[in-house]
Order: C-alpha cells, then sequence, then structure tokens
C-alpha cells in the first residue's frame, strides 16, 4: 500500500521539496508554517469547482490507499476531507476502512476554505495543523491562490526536519492544481533560513502579508452582510 509521499524515512528524515522551491516561512520548536502560491487564468468560481474535488488533482502518491479517486472532500463546516480504503481482495466489497485527513472549520465558496487536521504521517503524534486555501480574482479573470499550512504541537521529531518534507509534499499539491487549472506556479515568499526558536512563547504570525506581492491574507473575520438583516 502506497502512503503519503513525505513519510518519515527511518531515522534519517531524508525528506527532499519537490521542484517547487522551499517556502518554510517559519520554523520553531513548536511548530512551523509553510505557504505557496500561484497565479491561474481560471476565475474564482472554477477554481473552486476543482478545489473541492481533491480526487482529480491530487497526487495518489500521497494517499494512504494509493489512488486519489479514493479522496472526498465535504465543502461545508463540519465536512471531512476523507479517504476510503477499499477492499483490496474485492473492491466492489465494503471498504476495510478509511482515513479522515482534516476537518473543514471554514468555507466560504470561491473565496477561502480552511480545514484542520495532522496530514499523513503526522497523525501518529500530538500535532496538529491548519490549512488555509486563499481565492483572490485578479480582476483580468485569472485567480490568485494561496495554500498556508501551520503546524504546531508536540512531534518527536524535530520540526525543522519534518517541515521541508511537508513543504515538498503541499508544493506538489499546489502545482498539480495550478496545472489542472492551466496555471503558473510560483515560489510565494522568498526561502528563509530555518531558524530553531527554543522559547515556547514565541508566536507565529499566521497570516502575514508577503513583501513585493499582491497577497490579501485571510482576515480573522468573514466580511460584513449587505443584505437585509433576516430574523432577531
Amino acid at each position: 500500500m502506497k502512503s503519503f509521499a513525505f513519510a518519515l524515512a527511518a531515522a534519517g528524515m531524508a525528506l527532499v521539496p519537490s521542484l517547487a522551491s522551499a517556502n518554510v516561512a517559519q520554523v520553531a520548536a513548536n511548530g512551523f508554517v509553510v505557504r505557496h502560491v500561484a497565479q491561474v487564468s481560471a476565475s474564482p468560481d472554477e477554481v473552486w469547482a476543482v478545489l473541492i474535488k481533491p480526487s482529480v488533482w491530487w497526487d495518489s502518491d500521497h494517499t494512504w490507499s494509493g489512488d486519489a479517486a479514493n479522496l472526498t472532500l465535504d465543502a461545508r463546516a463540519g465536512g471531512c476531507f476523507c479517504e476510503m480504503l477499499p477492499n483490496e481482495t474485492s473492491p466492489k466489497a465494503s471498504p476495510r476502512g478509511g482515513v479522515e485527513h482534516m476537518r473543514v472549520v471554514y468555507v466560504e465558496r470561491g473565496r477561502a476554505l480552511r480545514m484542520s487536521g495532522a496530514l499523513g504521517p503526522l497523525q501518529s503524534d500530538a500535532v496538529n495543523g491548519t490549512l488555509t486555501m486563499q481565492l483572490k480574482g485578479d480582476g483580468k479573470g485569472g485567480t490568485q491562490v494561496l495554500l498556508e499550512y501551520v503546524v504546531g504541537g508536540f512531534s518527536r521529531t524535530p520540526f525543522e526536519k519534518l517541515a521541508p518534507g511537508v513543504d515538498g509534499m503541499l508544493g506538489g499539491q499546489m502545482q498539480r492544481l495550478t496545472e489542472k487549472l492551466g496555471g503558473a506556479f510560483a515560489a510565494a515568499f522568498p526561502k528563509m533560513e530555518a531558524e530553531v526558536s527554543e522559547a515556547p512563547e514565541a508566536e507565529m504570525p499566521a497570516e502575514d502579508p508577503a513583501a513585493g506581492l499582491d497577497i490579501v491574507p485571510l482576515s480573522d473575520h468573514p466580511p460584513a452582510g449587505t443584505g437585509p438583516l433576516v430574523g432577531r
């Protein structure tokens, strides 16, 4: 059975990022932040329609079952980014199990999708992550797609060793999504040296604007409604 391709390589953690240059924005003793950005020619609504169907763009090599067709995403608050584990001896029989990769905590069609969960082998430690996918129309019919994954908690493997592999895996997924939509994958943020902070109280900003890039991070609150008030 195939597993997530950034699976921890025994003791050495020999994790090599994909062609997407490393975008490990921050690393500390208690977690790390990965960011990627891409520009596509499709509209935000078109991007959204593909984004919520990981079975058509997620790499099968980064699944537990070995087939992205087994992935589903229920794009609503509380919905599951899940994977079915088919019965290997009889594919038409009841599945032998399943995996909850992430849980949807914020969804705004055509603008933002936020999910909480520890991807792949991170599940085996006391670690959690928040993945935000933000879409922003460029005014010309295209869309800028921003991915951010913030990971924190307790891990038996130092985060500075985990971060490059997670970055490579997510960079590869972002590249596949971009190619599916006919766009250009870019290094969103300058490569930074991974510095491990010994102070656990040091906060890592989850959403920082990137200098020189027209990126508007997702605000803490959804935009105010403009329609009439309904109910009490």
